[in-house]
This record gives C-alpha cells, sequence and structure tokens, in this order.
C-alpha cells in the first residue's frame, strides 16, 4: 500500500485591522460552511481577538456565535470615550482609553482562560514596546494576551505581561506569517482586514488617526514578508474588500461588512481561489476615482 503523504499543518493568520475586524468573520463563514480547518491560529491587533474565539471554538455555530458578537458591538464597548478620559490623558500625558471594555469583552464570551486550553493551538501576537520586538505568546491569560496585542499605543496603556510591556501587535508584526511558519504551519489562510483602497481624505479623529496610520504599514509588512517566504510554503490570500470605505474605529458598519466578505470568500472560492497559491496582487493599493 502507497504511503500517504501527511497533510500539511494549515494555519489561519488574522490580521489587525480595529472594527475592520468584522470582515474577518465573514471569511469565518464562509470557511466553516465549506468545512475548511486549521491545525492553528495566529492572530495580531483585533485579529488576536477574533483568532482566540475560534480557536476556543473551531465549528460553524462558533462562527455564529462570534457573529453575534460582533453584531452586537458598539464603539463605546471597545473606546469607551469620556471627558475624565480625556483629561487624564491631557494631564498625564499616559494613554486616552482604558481597557475595562475590551477585558469585559473578553471574559464574557472567550469559553476558555488559558491560551494553551484552547481547542486548537493559539498563538497571539503583541509587540514589546521597549524594544519594537515582536512577542509570541501561546500560553498564559488569553484576556491579558488579547488586550496586550489589542492596546494601540497612546490611546490604551501597554499590558505588563510576564515582565514584558506589550502594546499593539500591529507595530510590529500586523499579519503574522513568519511566526506561523516558526510555529511549523506549511500552508498559510491569511485573513486580512483591508486595505488596498487609498483614502482620499484622512479620517476624522484622533483614535481613527492613530489606527489608520497603523493600517499604512499592514500592506508594506506583508509584502515584505511574502516576498522572503520558503517557497516551500503555500499561502493564500482571503480577498480584501474593494472599495473600503470608513474607519477602523467605526463599529457601525459591522453588518454589512460581514455579509460583503462573506460573499466575496465564497466567489473567490467558487472561482478556483484555491487552486492558485502563492497569488498577492489583490494587495496593490490603488484609488477609485469616484470616491468623494
Amino acid at each position: 500500500m502507497a504511503n500517504i503523504p501527511p497533510r500539511p499543518k494549515t494555519a489561519f493568520i488574522f490580521a489587525g485591522g480595529g472594527s475592520f475586524g468584522a470582515i474577518q468573520v465573514g471569511m469565518l463563514r464562509a470557511l466553516t460552511r465549506r468545512g475548511m480547518t486549521a491545525d492553528m491560529v495566529v492572530g495580531s491587533s483585533v485579529g488576536a481577538l477574533n483568532g482566540a474565539y475560534y480557536a476556543g471554538n473551531p465549528t460553524a455555530a462558533g462562527v455564529e456565535r462570534l457573529e453575534a458578537i460582533w453584531r452586537g458591538l458598539r464603539r463605546r464597548d471597545v473606546f469607551p470615550l469620556r471627558l475624565k478620559a480625556m483629561l487624564s490623558f491631557l494631564y498625564r500625558r499616559d494613554f486616552l482609553v482604558a481597557s475595562d471594555g475590551l477585558h469585559r469583552l473578553v471574559e464574557r464570551n472567550l469559553a476558555y482562560r488559558n491560551l494553551e486550553d484552547a481547542a486548537i493551538p493559539i498563538h497571539i501576537v503583541a509587540t514589546n514596546i521597549l524594544t519594537g520586538g515582536t512577542v509570541v505568546l501561546s500560553e498564559g491569560s488569553a484576556a491579558q494576551a488579547i488586550i496586550a496585542s489589542a492596546a494601540i499605543p497612546a490611546a490604551f496603556a501597554p499590558v505588563n505581561f510576564n515582565g514584558l510591556y506589550l502594546a499593539d501587535g500591529a507595530v510590529s508584526s500586523n499579519t503574522p506569517i513568519k511566526v506561523a511558519v516558526e510555529q511549523g504551519a506549511q500552508r498559510l489562510i491569511v485573513l486580512p482586514t483591508g486595505y488596498a483602497c487609498a483614502l482620499d481624505k484622512p479620517p476624522v479623529g484622533m483614535i481613527a488617526n492613530a489606527l489608520h496610520a497603523l493600517t499604512l504599514l499592514v500592506v508594506r509588512q506583508l509584502w515584505s514578508e511574502l516576498e522572503t517566504l520558503d517557497k516551500s510554503i503555500d499561502f493564500f490570500i482571503l480577498p480584501p474588500l474593494c472599495p473600503l470605505v470608513g474607519s477602523p474605529y467605526d463599529f457601525s458598519q459591522t453588518a454589512e461588512l460581514i455579509e460583503r466578505a462573506a460573499r466575496s470568500t465564497d466567489d473567490w472560492i467558487a472561482n478556483g481561489g484555491f487552486e492558485w497559491p502563492g497569488v498577492y496582487s489583490q494587495l496593490s493599493t490603488h484609488t477609485h476615482a469616484h470616491q468623494h
């Protein structure tokens, strides 16, 4: 009897992107309904939140629950801006928003306490705020790891995790494909949040501008990592939504983003997306002349 080669170890890689994380929920819906699964999950920033939840219940039912959570989210649940917080920021000059809301969101909805207790391995990426280096969290408090990975500099305070001061994973690795390879993945499925469409004017608001500045690093980081990836690694990048307007600080578009992403991913799969590994031309930045 001929030996059957083992199936390549597959990683779902969840990128950062603030409220655009809703896009990943639609992508997950399309993937799970077609029976596609991962052997491990790697997530950064909001991708850490989505990835950690998926790793706890990597089923269609789990994704439905994640979708319900996202549909109920409001900006104040994650970014509870109050006058007291603004005055504190101006006088102390440390951070703008407390992470209490995000902590409650994670504690209320995540099915496990420590990362090592997830149904499939989960690796969360954060940034050492003192050195700028990438830190991979695979054990310990899941809530603390997620909050650290999503701690946007200036908006949230850094998180002390086992003696390290950690902040937003997007700063050092928004789409952590190299981390996935280092953890043994041989087949990468990347769930981006965007965005290839260039804005025609700056976003409104302090946090919106900070988030947009981080997103400008995303595609450049990803292109650089993909170009140096070992040729033996197959990767697939699910199609970013295009055009993508609005701000990663705006949670009012959640339902629309989920539905658009689910349709886009379904169409991409139906048209043979998984038959062509190594394609990332859809990440090229471009403008839309009709945008206003």
